[in-house]
């Protein structure tokens, strides 16, 4: 039972010592600190000593300084709000370093006492929330000021303007969809300026805009608020209840969404044809006046992010889409024998579509016929559209010889980590930081990787070698594809069922009803089940383990190819946070074909074993497929680990563990199979008791991994 007995100085300052040892000096003591803490209460003394513990594991230096701001920090903020405040400042350590990190600290003059709200709390919320608007997917990122650049969402680390909550929450969601908005209803599209005298059309940026005034600045912020009116009204249209919403919290801080004076100009941006356009026209008449104070949820427009981001997106789609257009071409009934020749014509045309927000719909038509494009070439229809507001005649070019190509040739995977740029294109993933308890923000940078093909000669000779067990294989699983189960109390069958015929009978003669459910059936069980197998391809693999590992894999393949499950191959490996990386063996669309068996002959020993990271990617994958039963059942032969930092041990084995009971959350079942003798003294803790297997011969292993299988889908 914990004490309530307030800790005095000295004692404050020997548990403070314990942490900060690094830090302190014969001139730079604790005492002053403990002075301060000894006027708490104890179980605010021992709330800031564990944050002080926290802290310390990451830098000595940022647990001294908050511990020396943490006695004003409980004046004005509950604890909700202090762990909100902390986590933001490890957040801006990890990204700017101590400087930026120890600024925030020692800045809290902006907090309010109410329970404040951070963006981790509900960023998986807000990130399903935004995913199920229209548009391109929108990624989330807290900064220090709200905007976008079309890519991404930067929203506060922490809202407590309102007491409660729900407030600070519907607050959160407000500035997601405005920014959401901005991209969706074409804020960021160019300025299109048809000059009669010479036919053609001046396209002009916001950026180039706004420099054609005294004070480019006031240009955009009354730019800002001509779209701010409007977006509201799309959102009103789209989003009603939010728009309700919106408006409370606008009344409760007091603030006014139209002024007076701007209610005619708001007539003309709520007509649902207004556009952009009309935003860029009534600029030039405002410009003399006063723009109105940003609401709550307004932010910033930063054009210069936005101009970037959007360059390299809109040379990287035009090409992939022009690309895509030789793969439809060539998927075509009777498709052209050059994909350049000029009877070979795409069109998109603009329909009608009045169940659509727009009023309209695009339709993609190659040679006079409307064809259903594959669901990625959509989205990458809708992308270009948000961008441009129609697919240029330029763009339905298929690419071949002479086609348009990147002014900027495609970094080679396998080199980019060398360089400044090694996050571009990569995916981002947060790493659970157990001495923390909390999460380190998009921490781990993750690449996917093609394995190198090599010639199918392994898997041949593994096909040789255990034919009869390949035949064996094939019949069990084609059985296992094929079996019945008796449903047993149906209301018809085809015979009887003996048991709930004598249970109806005793019911009779009790006086009560007969039930007609007296019969069994044979009923085929639908398979259902998506499966991700994890292949660990660190360096630890090499000799045995990697042959075993790829044995595994042919006889796997050759068996899922009779049951008809579907299923996909992914190696994983890497060095340090920075070079995560994935390689693809098989994807889930991808038959087993030649050049998949090419790829498991590939598979060769890399480098480290960090697996939080790769198990969110991979769960991520499965996540996109819609399965009754998704399994991610790992190959590996050792313990989390990676080099030159803390990953090895405790903290790589408990960032597992959370990527896994993330996995669980998803409807993801996760097993592992491993070959490490040793594996029972933390397998159990990551996978729970039931959820792995020791394989203690490693040549067992391709005999095992079908069985395994086998068991895990019946």
């Amino acid at each position: 039972m914990k004490s309530n007995t307030i800790l005095s100085p000295e004692q404050m300052e020997d548990r403070l010592d314990e942490f900060l040892i690094s830090v302190l000096s014969s001139r730079r003591t604790a005492a002053g600190v403990a002075q301060m803490l000894a006027t708490c209460e104890r179980s605010q003394q021992e709330f800031i000593l564990q944050w002080v513990k926290r802290i310390a594991s990451t830098n000595a230096e940022m647990a001294y300084q908050f511990a020396s701001h943490a006695v004003k920090a409980m004046t004005i903020m509950d604890e909700a709000g202090i762990e909100a405040w902390i986590i933001h400042a490890m957040d801006v350590y990890d990204k700017k370093g101590l400087h930026p990190a120890i600024a925030v600290l020692r800045d809290f003059s902006q907090a309010q006492k109410n329970t404040g709200l951070a963006l981790d709390e509900v960023e998986r919320v807000l990130d399903i929330f935004v995913a199920g608007l229209s548009g391109r997917r929108l990624k989330l990122e807290s900064a220090d000021r709200v905007y976008t650049d079309t890519e991404t969402l930067f929203l506060p680390a922490l809202l407590n303007i309102f007491e409660k909550r729900e407030d600070n929450f519907c607050l959160f969601k407000a500035m997601a969809v405005h920014l959401w908005a901005q991209t969706r209803f074409g804020t960021w599209l160019s300025r299109q300026k048809f000059l009669r005298s010479k036919n053609f059309c001046l396209e002009m940026s916001l950026n180039k805009a706004i420099q054609h005034f005294p004070l480019p600045d006031k240009a955009c912020r009354l730019f800002h608020t001509l779209e701010r009116i409007r977006l509201d009204a799309c959102i009103a249209r789209e989003l009603p209840g939010l728009h309700r919403d919106i408006n409370l919290i606008l009344k409760k801080l007091g603030e006014t969404r139209i002024p007076p004076l701007w209610q005619p100009i708001a007539e003309q941006l709520a007509h649902p044809s207004a556009t952009v356009q009309v935003s860029y026209d009534l600029l030039a008449k405002i410009y003399s006046t006063h723009s109105p104070q940003a609401l709550c949820y307004q932010g910033e427009l930063v054009p210069d992010s936005v101009e970037e981001i959007m360059a390299l997106r809109l040379a990287r789609e035009k090409e992939a889409f022009r690309v895509a257009l030789v793969q439809l071409n060539k998927n075509k009934p009777t498709p052209l024998a050059d994909v350049n020749d000029e009877k070979s014509q795409f069109k998109v045309d603009k329909i009608p579509d009045d169940s659509l927000p727009d009023g309209f719909k695009f339709e993609l038509n190659l040679d006079g016929q409307p064809m259903v494009p594959p669901d990625n070439v959509k989205s990458l229809m809708d992308s270009i559209i948000q961008d441009v507001g129609l697919i240029p005649e330029e763009y339905l070019v298929a690419a071949g010889e002479g086609g348009y190509h990147l002014k900027q040739a495609p970094r080679d995977p396998e080199n980019v980590w060398k360089g400044v740029y090694h996050e571009e294109g990569a995916f981002l993933y947060n790493e659970w930081d157990c001495h923390r308890k909390h999460y380190r923000k998009n921490w781990c940078v993750l690449r996917e990787m093609d394995v190198h093909p090599q010639p199918e000669s392994f898997v041949v000779k593994t096909l040789q070698r255990h034919k009869g067990l390949v035949k064996n294989l094939r019949r069990t699983f084609e059985a296992l594809r094929g079996e019945d189960k008796l449903l047993k109390a149906q209301p018809n069958g085809e015979d009887i069922d003996f048991d709930a015929l004598v249970k109806a009978y005793a019911d009779a003669k009790q006086g009560f009803e007969m039930t007609n459910r007296l019969f069994t059936k044979m009923h085929k069980n639908e398979r259902n089940i998506a499966v991700m197998f994890m292949v660990d391809m660190s360096g630890s693999t090499k000799g045995w383990i990697n042959d075993a590992e790829r044995e595994a894999l042919v006889l796997l393949c050759e068996a899922l190819e009779t049951l008809g499950d579907r299923y996909a191959i992914y190696g994983f490996s890497g060095m340090t946070r920075k070079r995560c990386e994935v390689y693809r063996v098989k994807r889930f669309n991808e038959p087993y074909s030649n050049l998949v068996q090419q790829r498991i002959s590939g598979i060769k020993p890399q480098d480290y074993t960090r697996m939080g990271v790769a198990i969110r990617h991979l769960s991520e994958l499965l996540n996109g497929v819609d399965a009754r039963i998704k399994l991610l059942i790992t190959l590996s032969d050792g313990r989390p680990d990676d080099y030159g930092d803390n990953y090895r041990g405790r903290y790589g084995i408990e960032d597992t563990r959370q990527a896994l009971i993330e996995a669980k959350r998803n409807n993801i079942h996760p097993f592992c199979i491993t070959l490490d003798t040793e594996a029972k003294d933390y397998l159990g803790h990551m996978y729970g008791a039931v959820n792995y297997i020791v394989i203690d011969d490693v040549r067992k292993l391709p005999l095992k991994v079908s069985d395994i299988y086998k068991k895990l889908t019946s």
